[in-house]
């Protein structure tokens, strides 16, 4: 298949495009605390950790897109002072499509366990969400790369409900109950952060929900806790908690509300 039917043929292509782009973008222009070598042991570790298991339980050669994905977000996300962290959370991460399985079917976005064992493993990690700052031009190129991606994935539907309800609570309680000028709420749709989680993230089609009722369901938890999470209980980096706990509830979600399972169209 040439590249030009694959990229039409499997929304990873544009997916791994547009995080390499904002990948480059962030190490020239904003100064990513992020070392060359530190990157290439990423994809190396992810890579090799996603071959070993295809070997070992004897697959075909398939998911070497969703781990250079994963890799990517790693890179993104993660920042350490040494060099050993991101190979390490690249290869649990990607070990964890293959160990924590339920109704055959991975239970974390891989990316997103890494980040939080980052965050509990390794006391010298932490998150850079500040790097993506809030300007308009990188909003607006978030948003149409994952409208692109997610809708051609045919899961656009849960970032819109995640938007959806996240900015409902910001407006009703920020703005309305507590009385902030209106440019706080716009301030906040603009954070690169948020926009990455929700049409990057949040939209992974094989860690969400099977059902579209179930997807509504887990966008509104994953809401509602990194609001109370951010502005209740003061903690850092809520949306990646909270898809984390939200992510416990998928399998229940897929028992309850039953629906066809998903699969990438390529390898």
């Amino acid at each position: 298949m040439s590249l030009r039917a694959l990229v039409h043929y499997d929304p990873r292509i544009w997916q791994l495009s547009i995080m390499g782009s904002l990948l480059c973008l962030g190490v020239v222009f904003r100064d990513f605390s992020l070392q060359p070598l530190q990157i290439l042991l990423t994809f190396v570790a992810g890579i090799l950790t996603q071959k070993f298991f295809l070997h070992t339980r004897q697959l075909h050669a398939r998911g070497l897109l969703s781990a250079l994905i994963t890799c990517f977000g790693l890179c993104l996300l993660v920042r350490s002072s040494t060099l050993w962290v991101h190979p390490i959370l690249a290869s649990l991460a990607i070990s964890s499509k293959f160990l924590l399985r339920i109704h055959n079917r991975h239970v974390f976005n891989p990316a997103n366990l890494g980040v939080i064992l980052g965050l509990t493993l390794f006391p010298e990690t932490w998150v850079a969400t500040g790097q993506w700052g809030s300007d308009l031009s990188t909003a607006l190129w978030l948003i149409a790369g994952g409208f692109w991606v997610a809708g051609n994935a045919g899961r656009l539907d849960i970032s819109a409900y995640f938007l959806l309800f996240y900015t409902t609570l910001f407006f009703a309680i920020r703005i309305g109950w507590y009385g902030y000028p209106l440019s706080v709420m716009l301030h906040q749709l603009q954070n690169g952060a948020l926009l990455l989680f929700a049409f990057f993230m949040i939209s992974d089609p094989m860690t969400i929900p099977l059902h579209p009722w179930a997807r509504i369901l887990h966008a509104f938890i994953v809401a509602v806790f990194a609001y109370v999470w951010q502005y209740g209980l003061y903690k850092n980096q809520s949306l990646i908690w909270a898809l984390f706990f939200a992510s416990l509830l998928v399998p229940l979600w897929n028992v309850l509300f039953t629906g066809p399972a998903y699969q990438w169209r390529s390898s």
